[in-house]
């Protein structure tokens, strides 16, 4: 079982001006974070801690894949992670993290940066996380297609022989909700 503590890094202690920390994250750094939006997959993290003066730059390089549930049919699907982020460091007295920099308690003197990495990778997934084309389970597409209603303007709107019958059960809209609808097409 991993540990928290491995992805501390002692910046009061460091010697070389630029450093390079290699990571191999697995499953279990996720079930470590404890998050839910992730719970796995597989990357490669590469930071680079760059000694400035009165601070710390940290560039991380995330490349490999999580594995997230598909909006569309909720099976799992693999999603590729790759980006470069920065962070920036320094030493101070107190705990602080504003927006451009985060002060670590000189007496501390380390930043854990496991929590970092799991938001580094996971502000880099697409907002609507689906299967390719035709990849989705085909149980659930069926199951779903039951309860989907389309206009008729609508761009997915069947156009098959069926439309036919498909008229016959789309129904008349509540005339309570034409005003709502007023709403909608003017934005």
């Amino acid at each position: 079982m991993e540990r928290i503590e491995l992805y501390n890094i002692d910046l009061k202690n460091l010697r070389e001006t630029s450093t390079t920390y290699t990571y191999k994250i697995d499953d279990e750094f996720f079930k470590l974070i404890d998050a839910t939006d992730i719970q796995k997959g597989e990357l490669d993290v590469t930071i680079t801690v760059k000694k400035e003066i009165g601070a710390f730059n940290l560039s991380f390089h995330i490349e490999g894949y999580v594995v997230g549930i598909c909006d569309r049919c909720l099976d799992e699907v693999e999603i590729d992670v790759d980006t470069d982020n920065t962070l920036k460091v320094k030493l101070g007295n107190e705990f602080s993290d504003d927006d451009e920099i985060i002060t670590i308690p000189e007496s501390e003197g380390y930043i854990n940066v496991a929590w970092n990495i799991y938001e580094f990778a996971y502000l880099s997934l697409p907002c609507r996380i689906v299967h390719e084309e035709g990849k989705c389970n085909e149980e659930m597409q069926e199951a779903l297609s039951n309860f989907i209603r389309y206009d008729k303007e609508d761009a997915d709107y069947p156009e098959d022989d069926e439309s036919e019958s498909n008229d016959d059960k789309l129904q008349e809209t509540d005339p309570r909700w034409n005003a709502l609808k007023k709403i909608l097409n003017n934005n």
